[in-house]
């Protein structure tokens, strides 16, 4: 019998996925498939990494969803491309689909991935789904990207406008959802031949707390009022979620546009960031800005090992590195503070910063973890101009003044056992001031 293939990526779910539902309405069955990446996954160090453990998880869920409907997932572990090599000797395999993905790692295997499938006269049909918009569909009237996120924003809104659902005024056309459920007898009826187990590929069953798909209304409604405190649960922390496709982006930006501007405003950065890797690459590990590549960075290495286990003695910053090591989360306010003190107070690269981030966070996005951090350092895109230097203390006053985020994370915070200020605000931001003055001018 000849058959499509569905290749789950960053799309574990079967509502509302794009890629999937176009697959299922092209008139072969589908069978779903998911390859754990050695490439990837070689370069974890921590066998207990709470997102292998998320993404297998959401596997064994999918797995059952599928075999309720008579199908299955094959799930592989290895190098994709020899993977696909394999796959693509199947005579009866006619076409295969699935959705976009814009880092530049991601980029070059599905071109290979496409080569291979071509090479055999296999379809490779790939669809948006992780953005609203992507590349392309936001432009400046002279057909460039734009740099700046206020204009893009007000641009991304005009769009959203343009073309309303006839049906429901409501609901924007570029917010519809994919009814993949009506198509789902669409599904190629097969019993998967392989079990993996995270212990199979070298890892470990996760004891991290992983936040739920479930998020009250309230949380979004007030979210504007509530989302720079870290002390209260005013955020909605569904960023793993976003990142590995467990919930729609369509349907969470519909929900936001019903109840709070501010919500969908976030969601837009996630558009923005992902734009802006799209059509500049080199922001993966480069600054968007070049000629801050100039900065003549400290780059201390015991200050640095400080930083990261939260004992520098500027309480907002060491708890905000606390949090993160102990959850994988870390909220965003104190995702800006702690990445301005490592940038600005102790004159450490970004990309240092950047790439622990990447290894602990559970919603690490690298379009995103990228631009929050150029942000910080002054390098990016929208960057706070490097003069803007976050002063931790008022900080601390201003966004959780009774201390109660600070307590909950640095509990020896009036002993004698807590360390003093690895560095002098004062002192710090002089010396910022003039390492940026000397390399811009």
């Amino acid at each position: 019998m000849n058959y499509s293939i569905f290749w789950f990526r960053r799309d574990l779910r079967l509502s509302d996925n794009a890629g999937l539902y176009h697959a299922l309405k092209s008139g072969f069955p589908v069978k779903s498939i998911f390859i754990f990446d050695v490439n990837i996954l070689n370069k974890l160090e921590d066998k207990a990494d709470p997102r292998v453990s998320f993404i297998y998880d959401s596997l064994m869920d999918l797995k059952t969803s599928l075999k309720k409907l008579g199908s299955d997932l094959e799930i592989y572990y290895g190098d994709p491309i020899s993977v696909w090599k394999e796959l693509a000797a199947d005579s009866q395999l006619k076409s295969v689909f699935c959705n976009r993905d814009y880092e530049q790692y991601a980029i070059q295997r599905d071109d290979s991935v496409r080569d291979i499938l071509n090479a055999r006269s296999i379809e490779f049909k790939t669809f948006k789904d992780q953005v609203i918009f992507e590349k392309n569909e936001v432009l400046k009237d002279d057909g460039n990207p734009y740099v700046v996120f206020t204009p893009y924003k007000r641009r991304w809104l005009a769009k959203l406008d343009s073309k309303l659902d006839k049906e429901n005024q409501d609901t924007s056309y570029f917010f519809k959802s994919y009814p993949c459920a009506k198509y789902e007898s669409g599904y190629l009826k097969f019993e998967a031949n392989n079990e993996l187990t995270l212990e199979k590929m070298g890892f470990e069953k996760t004891t991290k707390e992983i936040p739920s798909t479930l998020v009250a209304r309230s949380v979004i409604k007030q979210y504007n009022e509530h989302r720079d405190f870290p002390a209260l649960k005013g955020t909605s922390r569904l960023g793993i979620h976003f990142r590995f496709g467990t919930i729609s982006i369509r349907e969470k930006a519909r929900n936001a546009q019903k109840l709070n501007a501010t919500y969908l405003s976030e969601l837009i950065w996630r558009d923005f960031y992902s734009m802006i890797l799209q059509h500049f690459p080199r922001v993966e590990d480069q600054p968007f800005r070049e000629k801050y590549r100039q900065i003549e960075w400290r780059n201390n290495e015991e200050e640095f090992d400080l930083w990261c286990k939260g004992q520098t003695g500027y309480p907002i910053v060491d708890a905000g590195m606390r949090e993160l090591n102990a959850t994988g989360f870390m909220h965003n306010r104190v995702r800006m503070i702690t990445a301005s003190f490592l940038t600005k107070h102790l004159l450490i690269d970004w990309k240092w910063g950047e790439r622990y981030f990447a290894e602990k966070l559970l919603d690490y996005d690298l379009a995103s973890n990228s631009g929050g951090w150029q942000w910080a350092a002054g390098c990016g895109t929208d960057a706070a101009p490097y003069f803007r230097i976050f002063n931790p203390y008022t900080q601390a006053d201003k966004f959780d003044k009774k201390r109660v985020y600070i307590k909950k994370w640095v509990p020896e915070l009036e002993s004698s056992s807590y360390p003093e200020p690895v560095v002098d605000h004062k002192m710090a931001r002089e010396r910022c001031l003039a390492t940026y003055k000397h390399a811009l001018n």
